[in-house]
Formats: structure tokens, C-alpha cells, sequence
């Protein structure tokens, strides 16, 4: 991956301790066309953590295609949620707030005094953001949880639809076209060929989307999330994760197809798509097929940020902005959950020797899943195996595809689980190869045996020294530790050398 900084040596690169975290809990309210969201984040920084997430559906774009002005009752929801939200952060001490409005309010005849009255109601200012501007904070939330994102952002919302090229970290050529789905249906008055010329009629006009063949379509919003959710039902996918979901651009555009052509009746049969988003599902499906057709994508990638996360994003400076995303979340769970923090750094050391054959992308893997490697112990043994194993595949981090996050997570199985497979009820059937899961499996295996050999003490593990020669995985041991040799660890070694299609030994040494 490229567009952050990823540690190469032990030395000033550690990843950040708990105290090193900015203070302060941040508030961003984002004005939609269809709802008013509140989202509270533990920190302006790189990794943080939600505090407070919840939405509010007000739809007041409902009638401004056609009138002109925002619906009216809509507008006297937003207030109140926007009363509440003011509320709720004066209780969570908030020290940083931000609140934007986006398509409906900069488009209505009466979005001026709708945004004076919700200052009143929120107690701050409210930034209008101007088309462009939507788009390119859509875009810094994409590349607050993928550094390497190349392509073509598209934040589809309830009045709008923004565009915004991402490249090498940064986002460049912006527009926005006014087609939400609330705003088509308006339009087209339901009219789903009327819709299709009415999205063509615009999308020729943006030359960008001329160059975008062969890269990556990345979708923010709610609707095309649905989309998606509904690609997984087909699938039959093992993982329920949105967060960098992944179609091809052959299947989304065959979905695509399919749904814009069904009827509410059927649509609310999907259990997956939530019921105020059924009517709206087949503009989405629309906008982005036609999307697809007039640029040939890759494929297509979901991503769970947006305009949200990007506000938050945007305002880091360039050390923190640089940061990888995996390894800052991981090294701050570290920090807040291990018994001893500083283990996993000397464990990701000490294994090192094993895994002279690893290239950037596994040593990258093998440093988050030493830094998780600690996370189940206060957990019951009953569950720690499988409750650590689900808690890493599901953590909110970024900058790790569905197939980085279960090779992670098969990882961190092994370290408490042994060679034992991963059972059926919890394997993701497909998303590793054979070479991979045995890759894990070892580094899974070599925790397994630091910990036994250092019960997580600090400086513990820099007085054994791991070998692998052509036959065998060597252990040595001075002679003054050699009560560490015990049996639970000679199996431990065991597994280990198998694991390498090795013998194992341990050598008593002298010191």
C-alpha cells in the first residue's frame, strides 16, 4: 500500500502509546437531503474511536426538485434532532465541534434561513458546503480508511451525487450533479427511464470520468451500501462487513440492473435493506449503473466513510495524516488492552527470523497481528479463542481489504488455539489460499510460543533466539533459564517446526 508511513525498524517508528493520543472528543453534524447525523469521535486523530453515532431521517429535499424549497416538515425535524444533538454533546464534552450542510440546504430558495435557524437550534455555526467541497471531504474519508485508493470517489446522497478523483493520497477533480435519490424521484416522478436520461444528460458532461478505465469505482452512501448488502445476500458472502466490500464491475452493473427493474413489493422482501430505504433503492441502482456504463471500472469498492470521517481527516497534520491506518489502530489497541504493551514490538523482533521470506505486504500483517496478539486475555478461556478471533476480523480499522483482515485474524486464532483449524461456524470459506493460512498459521504458532516462554513480560523474549535451517526450527536456551524449557513448551515447539514442515530442538546454551 502506499499514502502513509509504515514502521521499518524498533526504533522512533513505535506506534503510539496511549498517552500519545490528542485530547478532545469531536462532534461533526452533517445536513443531508435525507437525514441529520451526529457523529461524536473520541479524537482529532488518525485512529479515533466513536464515541456516539445516530441519524436522524427527515428527508427535507423531499419536494425541492420540484418546488424548489425544503419540505417542511422535514425542516421542523432537523431542528429538533439538531436540539438534541446539541444536548447530547454539551453532556459528552465535546472540545471540538463541527456542523455542515450539504445539497439541500445550498440548493432550496429557502436554505439560508433554514441554516439561521438550525445555528439557533445547534448552538454554532453551520458551514454550507459548496458542491465540490462535499465531494472532496467524501473523498479524505475514503482515504482516511484506504491511503492507497485510485480513482473515482462517488458520495451519493439524497440531493447530490459528488465526484472526486483520489490519487497518491490526495483527492483532485471534483463536481457535483444534483440527482440524489430523493431529488430523482421528485424529478422523474417516478419515471425510471425519465431517471436514466436525466443521470446521462449530466454524467457526459464531467470529462473526467473519461479517464477512469481500468481503476476503482469507491461508493459512499447509504443507498449503494444497501446495494451491496443485497450483492452479499446473492453471494451468499462470508464476511458482513461493508467496509471495503468489493464487486466487480460486470456483477454490480448485472445487480444494478436487476433491482432498478423491481417494485416495492418485491424490494421489501430483501430483509437486508431497511425499509425507508427501499423506495429509493432503484434511483440508486440507477445512478450507479449508469456510472458504470459511462467509465469502465475495475470494480467496485464499498467504504463506510464519508464526509464525516473526511472533516475529521482533513483537519490532521501531514505526520498524522501519513500514519498507516492498520498499524495506528492497532498499536492504540496495544496500548489500551495488552498487559504489557512494549511484548508486541519485541515479539514481532524475536519471530522475525522465521519469516526472512516475507515481502512488505505479510511483514506489514505480521506486525498488526503481533500488536493484537495480547487482545483475549482478560476474556474467559472458554472464549477466548473464538471471541478474540471475531473481535479482529471486526474492528473498525482501516487500511486492510477483507482478505488482510481474515489472514489478521486467522493469525491471532492460532495464537490461542494452537494448530487446531479454524472450525467451520467461524472459517471464510475462500478468502485465503492454502499458502496464506499456513503463512498465519505460523505466525499465530511463533506467538503462541513467546508468550509461553515470557508470559508477556517485558525483555523477556530477547533471552531465547528463534533459528530456522534447512531441517529444523531451533530454540536456544541458556542454561541458567533452562527451567523455561518445560513440557508445554517443548509441544509448543513442536507445532511450530511442523508448521515449517521442520523438526524442532531446543539447545541449552551456555550463559
Amino acid at each position: 500500500m502506499s499514502g502513509f508511513t509504515l514502521p521499518v525498524d524498533l526504533g522512533e517508528d513505535l506506534p503510539p502509546r496511549a498517552g500519545d493520543a490528542p485530547s478532545g472528543r469531536v462532534a461533526v453534524v452533517d445536513i443531508g437531503s435525507n437525514s441529520v447525523r451526529l457523529v461524536v469521535f473520541s479524537a482529532l486523530a488518525r485512529s479515533p474511536h466513536t464515541i456516539h453515532n445516530e441519524k436522524t431521517i427527515c428527508s427535507i429535499g423531499r419536494e425541492l426538485g420540484t418546488t424548489g424549497l425544503l419540505y417542511k416538515d422535514g425542516v421542523e425535524l432537523a431542528l429538533e434532532a439538531l436540539r438534541r444533538y446539541r444536548h447530547l454533546t454539551d453532556r459528552l464534552d465535546v472540545r471540538v465541534r463541527e456542523a455542515v450542510a450539504t445539497a439541500a440546504a445550498r440548493d432550496a430558495l429557502n436554505g439560508a434561513e433554514f441554516v439561521r435557524r438550525a445555528e439557533s437550534a445547534w448552538g454554532g455555526p453551520i458551514r454550507i458546503l459548496t458542491g465540490p467541497e462535499e465531494a472532496r471531504l467524501a473523498g479524505e474519508g475514503v482515504l482516511a480508511s484506504m491511503p492507497d485508493a485510485d480513482g473515482l470517489v462517488a458520495d451519493l446522497g439524497g440531493g447530490s451525487l459528488d465526484m472526486v478523483t483520489v490519487r497518491g493520497g490526495r483527492t483532485a477533480e471534483a463536481c457535483s450533479l444534483p440527482f440524489g435519490p430523493l431529488r430523482l424521484a421528485d424529478m422523474s416522478r417516478g419515471d425510471l427511464d425519465r431517471t436514466r436520461k436525466l443521470v446521462d444528460d449530466e454524467l457526459e458532461h464531467w470529462e473526467p470520468m473519461s479517464g477512469q478505465g481500468g481503476k476503482t469505482l469507491y461508493l459512499v452512501g447509504g443507498i449503494w451500501r444497501s446495494v451491496a448488502r443485497v450483492d452479499m445476500l446473492r453471494e451468499q458472502y462470508p464476511l458482513h462487513m461493508l467496509q471495503q466490500y468489493t464487486m466487480p464491475s460486470w456483477r454490480a452493473l448485472e445487480l444494478c440492473a436487476v433491482l432498478s427493474k423491481q417494485g416495492k413489493k418485491s424490494l421489501e422482501l430483501l430483509e437486508v435493506v431497511s425499509k425507508r430505504r427501499v423506495e429509493l433503492l432503484p434511483y440508486g441502482a440507477i445512478v450507479l449503473q449508469r456510472l458504470l456504463t459511462f467509465a469502465r471500472f475495475k470494480d467496485v469498492i464499498v467504504s463506510a466513510n464519508g464526509v464525516r470521517e473526511g472533516i475529521v481527516f482533513a483537519k490532521l497534520p501531514p505526520a498524522e495524516r501519513a500514519k498507516d491506518p492498520l498499524i495506528d489502530f492497532a498499536g492504540l489497541e496495544n496500548a489500551r488492552v495488552a498487559r504489557t504493551p512494549a511484548h508486541a514490538m519485541e515479539l514481532f523482533a524475536w519471530a522475525a527470523p522465521l519469516f526472512s521470506d516475507e515481502n512488505a505486504y505479510y511483514r506489514r500483517l505480521r506486525l498488526a497481528a503481533c500488536l493484537l496478539s495480547d487482545l483475549g486475555w482478560r476474556r474467559h478461556p472458554d472464549h477466548r479463542t473464538h471471541g478474540t478471533y471475531e473481535d479482529v476480523l471486526n474492528m473498525p480499522y482501516g487500511g486492510a481489504d477483507h482478505r488482510a483482515r481474515a489472514f489478521i485474524a486467522a493469525a491471532t486464532y492460532h495464537r490461542y488455539a494452537g494448530d487446531q483449524d479454524i472450525p467451520p461456524d467461524l472459517r471464510l470459506k475462500g478468502m485465503l489460499d492454502k499458502p496464506e493460512e499456513r503463512r498465519a498459521l505460523r505466525i499465530g504458532l511463533a506467538a503462541r510460543l513467546a508468550f509461553d516462554l515470557s508470559a508477556s513480560a517485558a525483555g523477556e523474549l530477547s533471552h531465547y533466539r528463534l533459528r530456522l535451517t534447512p531441517s529444523k526450527v531451533i530454540l536456544e536456551v541458556p542454561k541458567r533459564r533452562s527451567a523455561i524449557a518445560d513440557d508445554a513448551v517443548g509441544k509448543r515447539m513442536g507445532a511450530l517446526g511442523a508448521a515449517f514442515d521442520r523438526n524442532a530442538e531446543i539447545q541449552v546454551i551456555s550463559g
